[in-house]
């Protein structure tokens, strides 16, 4: 079964600390997830997600703080419209918008974490491994490689 490939930026102060709730209370939710943890979500710049999408994630997930909320003031409201834009730029180049996503978690949303992480991961499962023009593919086992 194909496992896709999940990057997730989530700010430190609220969504990763909900991750983090969410982990040490047992929710289940799927592995994929490989989380980076950032100050802000308004630190998450189209270029990093683009790079992001490049560099092998099948889909990203952005997660902060809900708007009101930010511990910088305004980073979450930044994201808030910067994700809809690319949203749509990935869409004329091809790649499905379904693939990024934005969440507001709060520190004490353990279970939204768990089904926003499950519900994301069914999403881009359904939509299969993203396939970028000149991105890399693995060599197969046992091809010869070099000079």
């Amino acid at each position: 079964m194909y496992e896709p490939k999940i990057v997730g930026y989530l700010c430190t102060w609220c969504s990763y600390t909900g991750a983090d709730l969410a982990g040490t209370t047992r929710l289940k939710y799927p592995s994929n997830l490989r989380v980076v943890r950032l100050p802000c979500s308004g630190r998450v710049s189209p270029e990093l997600i683009l790079r992001t999408f490049r560099d092998g994630a099948d889909g990203v997930i952005v997660m902060g703080c809900h708007p009101g909320e930010c511990h910088y003031s305004s980073g979450n409201h930044r994201t808030a419209k910067r994700i809809p834009v690319l949203q749509r730029l990935l869409g004329y180049a091809g790649i499905e918008p379904e693939r990024l996503r934005l969440e507001w978690v709060s520190a004490s949303e353990a279970d939204h974490f768990a089904q926003t992480v499950r519900e994301f991961t069914e999403t881009v499962r359904s939509l299969g491994p993203l396939q970028l023009n000149g991105r890399r593919q693995a060599a197969p086992q046992g091809a010869a490689g070099g000079k």
